[in-house]
């Protein structure tokens, strides 16, 4: 049965301005995933982005094959109304657009949560001008060799490709969606909550039993869509930094990001309560009346203290998923990545199974076949 709907003055005003501001959906992993299950669900993180550029039908794939429950692909939208998956609305990271000459007058620059940014967005694309393009590593210390081999796909492409597949248990596999800046979508006339509700309808994906997590930074269109849908919601939160005594910093330095810190939704409309608030009593049981679920940045869930010299000290749990589970959320921490060992000193086993120990419900990572390994070894260690 789905949360009560719970619109709180600040998302009321931002569903008064964008009527057409509709559903957003996410995606389960594994598909038949029980409520009371203790076992973790491996969602992979823009597909297996540790070897293939992210964001993409063969890093997809290939997380499907490793043993993802989930795959979760990223969502912005096209000129002309398209999903497809990117990280960010701005793609010069992750494509080769800056090297096509057809596409120079394209840069641009725009407001994004607070941001300017000078770059090329896929809101100035038709559908068939990114096909044009093609996918990049994102990361330097990741390998470039399929650089400029893989195009970006729609949401439907994706959906077909689930579809298409079993996880290696055999189940249906899980999506999990994110909508991308919806307030900057529906500034501009592309209501990404409604697309993505639509798509989930015509794949018959539109249902809490359906194997799919919708998640989103902001609050208000999680509402929109619990108010129209009964999939399964999660409210990612995050901060700007880790102080060094292990506290959350939620400054955001002037002319960053905001949602660093806060959902931009809220600050739009006068609300300052940052992500810090749904850490708390209150913010979870506000998070409950909309959400199954709630997706934190790692340090939410086990902070660690950082010395003059450097050294890392990783701090016992802290009471997030406790406090989350009292009020029946799933907790998924991301992002689990061998490149960050501030919580595995170099063993990327013991990173996973700490946070299977403070009793995560799933992880977001990048390298599937890590995490995977790290439950079937946390498992027989439980047994």
């Amino acid at each position: 049965m789905k949360k009560m709907n719970f619109l709180p003055m600040a998302g009321l005003s931002l569903l008064t301005l964008f009527t057409s501001c509709d559903k957003l959906d996410d995606f389960i992993g594994g598909g038949h995933h029980e409520e009371n299950s203790k076992t973790p669900l491996v969602i992979a993180h823009r597909g297996a982005q540790s070897i293939y550029p992210e964001h993409t039908l063969e890093a997809y794939a290939k997380a499907i094959e490793m043993g993802a429950d989930y795959i979760e692909p990223d969502l912005v939208m096209t000129k002309d109304s398209f999903l497809v998956a990117r990280h960010e609305p701005f793609i010069s990271g992750t494509t080769n657009v800056e090297d096509l000459q057809e596409f120079a007058n394209l840069k641009t620059t725009k407001n994004l949560d607070g941001k300017e940014i000078t770059d090329w967005f896929v809101s100035d694309f038709t559908l068939e001008q990114i096909k044009k393009l093609k996918a990049k590593q994102a990361r330097s210390d990741r390998s470039d060799r399929f650089d400029g081999m893989f195009q970006i796909p729609t949401l439907d492409e994706i959906i077909t490709l689930a579809k298409s597949r079993k996880t290696t248990n055999g189940s249906d596999v899980g999506l999990y969606p994110e909508m991308k800046h919806p307030y900057f979508h529906n500034l501009i006339g592309l209501p990404i909550e409604d697309a993505l509700l639509a798509k989930l309808s015509e794949a018959k994906l539109n249902s809490y039993n359906s194997p799919v997590f919708v998640q989103c930074f902001e609050v208000a269109p999680l509402q929109y869509i619990n108010s129209k849908s009964d999939v399964k919601l999660v409210q990612l939160i995050s901060t700007y930094n880790v102080n060094a005594d292990g506290s959350l910093d939620f400054n955001v330095p002037e002319g960053d990001f905001i949602s660093y810190a806060a959902p931009f939704d809220f600050y739009a409309n006068g609300d300052a309560r940052t992500y810090e608030y749904f850490s708390t009593d209150e913010g979870m049981r506000f998070v409950s009346s909309y959400a199954e679920g709630i997706g934190p940045w790692k340090p939410f869930v086990i902070s660690f203290t950082k010395d003059e010299s450097g050294t890392i000290a990783v701090l016992p749990k802290t009471d997030f998923v406790d406090l989350a589970h009292k009020y029946d959320l799933q907790v998924h921490p991301y992002t689990f990545r061998n490149e960050d060992n501030k919580w595995s000193n170099g063993n990327v086993e013991d990173e996973y199974h700490l946070f299977f120990d403070a009793g995560v419900d799933g992880v977001f990572t990048d390298y599937t076949d890590e995490a995977v390994s790290a439950l079937q070894t946390w498992k027989g260690n439980d047994q």
